[in-house]
């Protein structure tokens, strides 16, 4: 009970700056909860995916290769899906395949700009509270005869300000580090099975008007 009376007491020191930092702070977790859902969800075993694609894909069995995408609820099965529907369509599966890849990526980016901007905006956030608790101790009306403490004791409640702006920029910068490494590698997926579907699907049907042209 007593740890919560010294958190209260410096949340207040801090001054009304510290408001906006818990709300920067709310902010953070709750981007951090809702990008963690949706990696989960969306997130598979690239390489188990593309094992169980290729055979169908070697055997020109489109529409189960199609249908197993359907099924399968991840990133990378619907860039896979786009394509293999463009083609079967007859439109261009390199055009697909590319705007499927480029909307994924954006969703998988979606929010990460905010959590730099919070890694930028919390210790200047923190800075202004300091320099605001800075003034109000070095005003004249502060400083009292026969207490030298009374400036050096308003520097330190200042200080809590910046600290708590540290505190949330480090949280935000861990999180968001951790998610671009996680998107780059859901990203390196998506371009590896785009690959995977061009090589098995363009490549080889090359390779068939070319044995015909020559026969």
């Amino acid at each position: 009970m007593e740890q919560v009376t010294q958190a209260i007491n410096l949340f207040q020191k801090g001054g009304p700056v510290m408001y906006l930092l818990v709300l920067c702070s709310l902010f953070v977790i709750a981007i951090a909860v809702e990008r963690f859902l949706y990696y989960r969800s969306i997130s598979a075993n690239s390489q188990v995916f593309q094992q169980k694609l290729q055979p169908l894909l070697e055997k020109q069995r489109f529409s189960d290769a199609i249908q197993f995408c359907e099924q399968t609820p991840d990133a990378i099965a619907k860039v896979a899906l786009a394509g293999l529907v463009a083609h079967q369509r007859g439109s261009q599966l390199e055009n697909a395949l590319e705007s499927a890849a480029m909307l994924s990526a954006a969703r998988l980016r979606e929010h990460l700009d905010e959590l730099s901007m919070i890694v930028t905006l919390a210790p200047l956030l923190g800075l202004l509270g300091t320099v605001i608790g800075m003034i109000n101790s070095f005003s004249v009306f502060n400083v009292q005869s026969g207490q030298p403490m009374a400036i050096t004791g308003g520097v330190g409640e200042a200080l809590v300000a910046t600290a708590t702006g540290l505190s949330v920029a480090t949280l935000a910068l861990i999180i968001h580090s951790f998610f671009s490494r996680r998107v780059n590698r859901l990203v390196s997926d998506i371009e590896q099975t785009a690959a995977l579907v061009i090589s098995f699907v363009l490549i080889k049907k090359t390779g068939r008007r070319d044995s015909h042209e020559i026969a």
